[in-house]
């Protein structure tokens, strides 16, 4: 690849900007239905259970044809065949890019520098759901031997958004006895707002942080030890007095036992775990080549298969799979992954789309596009090349939305008659979640009729003529009229359940995956968080104890001073952290996430 032509200096890139200015320059979906109406059948693909639509887009058979040359001159299936091999594709970094082998079955053989790593990620599940099971059944304890029923998931970025907005998705199959919350950011009142209606004694808490360094994750859990132990009173010595000879080692060793039957880690740092009063052996490994926003089916997602069970789980990991070998197996023409890739690549490159919108007919998907937005804008939100150089073409959109019908009274005026050009993709299920009231298991009509008719309005819109013939007033009628021409991809599956989440998840990493492909960027690395956390720590000083820190803007100089003269306007405050948390971690390493 090294000694291949530029992107925009391919002759596949000039055949689709010809193809836009030319046939495309003014596309309309009406005339494109009515030239050929069986492309509602045609431009259609079926992976797994999901049935996606990509009818209403701005395309042709030329169009697709032209974007499939495309991949095949840049290799996407090349680069994804080497992704799956184990090869270290994540090049900034130096590292393997094996998400898929977190789904991988028993037996598979997906190698990483010559060693099988399929028979230990199936061991750390398996100790996961030994773990699970134990907790769900009360048969797992606190340190006052009470049975735990509320987890907390303390982490940040790739070991918070992936757990949190699965177990929202799968809230139907979670065990409803217990309380799951999360909590990720560093503002104590995330922390504070997640446990404070808890019992201490009743309370577990996982730890996920790869070097367990991370400055925020490591804040929350040390407040969060502080939170129990005080919670815990005489209990954190209670069940261990024999242990010491005198008072300070009765409380040291209570305090020791109450933090091993309270809290779990997700990481691969045994030393800081064990530090932190961690017992070991209830430290949960993962690996460097499962990136943290492609993590949560791997240690990750200890806190959803808590909740959802284990079983559940592997259904969850059996529906990334399918999507998995369709991404592999497919031909280009129906290869769902490949395809939305291509899509996003023609409206970002040749229609200076800025952003995607992803709008999810589901209640229990609220969190699903913020998700993505971590998966999409961390992945592909880059400016340089995996040549080095910068690129000379737009890549990653900016990704949002909520879930409909919410939307549809607020941004959606935008969608409709807005100066932007925003693709979207409508993501809808054919049945509501089993259980639910059949009164309101009624109103699932109702909600999928609004997917539909946003689809079709997007897509055909209202002309003046037929405004008119409504017998609107015609000083209203610009008002009123509809362009049409608004791109979007209507997801389809039967119901949302554990496997079907894993396949759309899955339908989106490998879409990301395409794009960085064409794109020529590395879409594993994520160094463009880095730079606010280190700096972050470099000012934290100013604010606590009105240190001079050398190289601050004048700007963000005098914001420091406007804040502590806020924050103590009589200089009364005694100028001390509430807590020393940077003792548990090397700053050195408090960039090293799983992002």
């Amino acid at each position: 690849m090294s000694d291949a032509p530029r992107l925009n200096r391919r002759p596949e890139w000039a055949e689709l900007g010809d193809h836009r200015a030319g046939s495309m320059l003014h596309p309309s979906l009406r005339e494109l239905f009515a030239a050929d109406p069986g492309r509602a059948e045609r431009y259609v693909v079926h992976a797994g259970d999901l049935r996606v639509d990509y009818s209403k887009h701005l395309i042709t058979d030329e169009t697709l044809a032209l974007l499939l040359e495309l991949a095949a001159a840049t290799d996407v299936f090349g680069q994804r065949d080497a992704m799956f091999r184990g090869e270290r594709v994540n090049i900034t970094e130096d590292r393997a890019v094996l998400h898929t082998a977190l789904r991988a079955p028993r037996g598979a053989v997906v190698e990483v520098d010559g060693e099988n790593v399929v028979p230990a990620v199936h061991a750390v599940l398996d100790r996961m759901a030994a773990f699970a099971d134990r907790v769900r059944s009360g048969d797992w304890t606190g340190h006052t031997g009470r049975r735990i029923r509320n987890v907390v998931n303390i982490g940040i970025g790739g070991s918070d958004l992936g757990p949190a907005m699965a177990y929202e998705a799968l809230r139907a199959y979670t065990d409803r006895s217990l309380t799951v919350r999360f909590v990720s950011n560093v503002d104590g009142a995330d922390l504070h707002e997640a446990v404070r209606d808890l019992d201490p004694a009743e309370t577990l808490f996982v730890v996920a942080s790869k070097t367990f360094t991370t400055i925020e994750t490591l804040t929350n859990a040390t407040s969060a030890r502080s939170w129990l132990l005080a919670g815990l009173g005489d209990g954190g010595a209670s069940r261990s007095g024999e242990a010491g000879s005198g008072a300070g080692s009765v409380v040291r060793s209570g305090a020791e036992k109450a933090v091993a039957r309270h809290f779990v880690a997700l990481s691969t740092n045994a030393g800081k775990v064990t530090e932190f009063g961690i017992d070991p052996d209830n430290m949960f490994e993962f690996w460097d080549w499962g990136g943290g926003r492609y993590s949560f089916d791997s240690a990750i997602g200890l806190s959803l298969m808590i909740a959802i069970g284990p079983d559940r789980f592997r259904e969850l990991l059996d529906g990334f799979r399918a999507i998995d070998d369709h991404f592999r197996t497919a031909p280009p023409e129906s290869n769902a992954p490949l395809l939305l890739g291509l899509l996003g690549v023609w409206y970002g490159d040749f229609f200076d789309a800025q952003s995607h919108a992803v709008l999810p007919y589901s209640h229990y998907l609220s969190r699903f596009t913020a998700y993505l937005q971590q998966l999409d804008m961390e992945s592909n939100g880059k400016q340089v090349g995996r040549d080095g150089l910068p690129v000379e073409w737009q890549t990653g959109p900016v990704v949002w939305g909520t879930p409909g019908t919410n939307g549809q009274h607020a941004y959606y005026q935008l969608l409709h008659q807005g100066t932007k050009l925003i693709p979207a993709d409508l993501i809808g299920f054919a049945r509501p979640v089993a259980g639910m009231e059949p009164e309101l298991a009624a109103q699932h009509d109702l909600l999928m009729a609004n997917l539909f008719a946003q689809g079709q309005a997007l897509a055909f819109g209202k002309t003046a003529e037929e405004v008119r013939a409504e017998g609107v007033p015609e000083e209203q009628v610009p008002h009123r009229t509809f362009r049409g021409n608004r791109p979007t991809t209507t997801v389809l599956a039967p119901e949302l359940t554990p496997s079907v989440l894993g396949q759309l998840i899955a339908l989106y990493e490998h879409k990301v995956f395409v794009q960085g492909a064409i794109w020529n960027i590395d879409s594993f690395d994520q160094w463009g968080v880095e730079l606010g956390k280190v700096l972050a720590q470099r000012v934290e000083p100013a604010l606590t104890d009105g240190a001079d820190v050398p190289g601050l803007d004048p700007s963000t100089a005098a914001l420091v001073a406007a804040y502590r003269a806020l924050r103590d306007p009589h200089g009364t405050r005694d100028p001390q952290k509430p807590h020393d948390t940077h003792d548990s971690h090397d700053s050195r390493d408090a960039q090293e996430e799983v992002n």
